[in-house]
């Protein structure tokens, strides 16, 4: 079926598409926020400038448009027919990019979490959420323990310190009284 815009028309659309607060976005921030979690927005300190930064779970979310990102077996995701070959190339950029960038953060330690457009439409809304906040707080819980494990790390370093030296001075003291 040929494009019912104009070549004008359909660059005026598709220019008008912002990539930051799109309306998935902003109703995942919404729901996060109602269930309790704090977060940051579009934080650029970080590779990929994710969505949604939550520091106290060290958890990013990036919400997918289905279409820019090329969902596999989504409804949504189609290949338009005309420029066919550009938007082939354009969505595997995507996919390209997004790969290396979930590589960089889970490097820096960040727990990545995908959140696709059509996982946010009414019928799966709730289901999608509540797999989201269980994700983030097992991303906590795991930090957690990794945060105990460390400082008991550190615990039994410092006590073995502690004796090492208490075993010194006294070796030292003997060859002092000699």
């Amino acid at each position: 079926m040929p494009d019912v815009h104009t070549p004008d028309q359909r660059h005026r659309n598709m220019a008008a598409i912002h990539s930051a607060s799109t309306k998935p976005e902003v109703i995942l921030r919404h729901s996060l926020w109602h269930h309790g979690f704090r977060y940051r927005v579009n934080d650029r300190h970080l590779p990929g400038t994710p969505d949604i930064v939550l520091p106290k779970y060290r958890t990013v979310i990036f919400t997918h448009g289905c279409f820019w990102h090329g969902h596999k077996g989504c409804k949504y995701y189609t290949v338009p027919k005309t420029n066919t070959e550009f938007w082939q190339a354009k969505v595997a950029r995507n996919q390209e990019r997004d790969q290396e960038v979930w590589r960089q953060l889970e490097a820096k330690g960040w727990y990545v979490i995908i959140v696709w457009e059509c996982q946010l439409k009414k019928a799966i809304f709730q289901e999608t959420i509540e797999s989201v906040a269980a994700e983030i707080l097992k991303n906590g819980v795991i930090l957690q323990q990794a945060r105990e494990d460390r400082k008991a790390s550190r615990e039994a370093y410092l006590q073995e310190w502690k004796a090492r030296r208490e075993k010194e001075s006294s070796i030292l003291e003997g060859i002092k009284r000699r």
